[in-house]
């Protein structure tokens, strides 16, 4: 076979490998764009058109003028306050007795000191639920409503009192009350 007889099958490979990008690219257009949209509270999502997909996760209406929650924090040194590098500085070279430093004789005898100021300092500003408040709140409560309870509870004692006082001169009234009879006269011996 000469070379001739080969072209017109290399030339037909060659245009179905041309070929293929077009497919793929008449393919992709068939598939739908897909847009998303973040939504805040009760807005509208958009509607969905032949061509487009529209997805919309919603958030609620207090994050509509936030800074989104990714951005919020950078660990870059750049974002560190000034009194934190200055504060890191103080400690430099120091050492000896409650140093928290493996230099010196008792070097370490301060890091249990500055491990417990920091697990206080620590409780003292974290965002959890503090169960002493907790305490403290329920017993507000309960104390704000001992007077009004104990003033109710009094009320009804004091009515039950003068409601068997009632009855009491009632039963009373309606008895005829019988003489007693005079003591007998003593003996005399």
């Amino acid at each position: 076979m000469t070379i001739l007889a080969r072209m017109p099958a290399a030339l037909a490979l060659g245009a179905a490998l041309l070929a293929l990008p077009g497919a793929a690219q008449a393919q992709a257009a068939a598939e739908p764009k897909v847009n998303m949209v973040i939504v805040y509270g009760d807005d509208r999502c958009p509607e969905s058109t032949g061509e487009e997909i529209v997805v919309c996760p919603r958030l609620d209406e207090r994050e509509r003028y936030r800074i989104p929650p990714n951005l919020r924090s950078s660990d870059s040194p750049s974002n560190e306050a000034w009194n934190n590098k200055v504060l890191a500085y103080e400690t430099v070279g120091r050492g000896g007795i409650m140093s928290c430093s493996p230099v010196g004789p008792g070097g370490s005898t301060g890091c249990t000191a500055q491990l417990i100021d920091a697990a206080y300092a620590e409780k003292r500003n974290s965002p959890d639920i503090k169960m002493s408040q907790l305490i403290a709140a329920e017993r507000a409560k309960r104390l704000s409503t001992i007077d009004e309870d104990a003033a109710a509870t009094q009320a009804r004692v004091e009515q039950a009192e003068k409601d068997y006082i009632a009855r009491e001169q009632a039963a009373r009234q309606d008895q005829p009350t019988a003489q007693e009879p005079p003591l007998p006269e003593p003996r005399r011996p």
